[in-house]
């Protein structure tokens, strides 16, 4: 059993990493978010976490029996087109999501 001042100690270094991680961007110089290998990760770093969540979304799809993963691809191309078209990731997530949710749970079992 953890005493109240381990607890209490726990809560202050979590709270303090939280700050730091949220306020240490607007005390960097700009001098730093000016380099080309700032830039170059800005630009490229937000499809290289979605293509990494998006594999890891999949990792455990079975593709070899029933439905043969036909809700993930089919959430995935919804999420896909809509976000192209319409340019709202908000959009784009909430639909595949709800697509998806809606088709694991059975209600539209009946296609397949």
């Amino acid at each position: 059993m953890r005493t109240d001042l381990e607890v209490l100690a726990f809560v202050a270094v979590l709270a303090l990493a939280t700050m730091l991680t949220r306020f240490l961007p607007f005390w960097i110089p700009a001098r730093f978010t000016q380099n080309r290998l700032v830039n170059v990760a800005k630009r490229s770093l937000p499809a290289v976490i979605l293509l990494l969540l998006t594999i890891y979304s999949l990792k455990d799809t079975k593709f070899t029996n029933l439905p043969w993963g036909l809700p993930e691809m089919v959430s995935l191309a919804v999420v896909l087109a809509l976000h192209v078209w319409k340019k709202n990731a908000l959009l784009s997530i909430a639909a595949g999501t709800g697509l998806y949710m809606v088709w694991s749970n059975g209600l539209l079992s009946g296609l397949f």
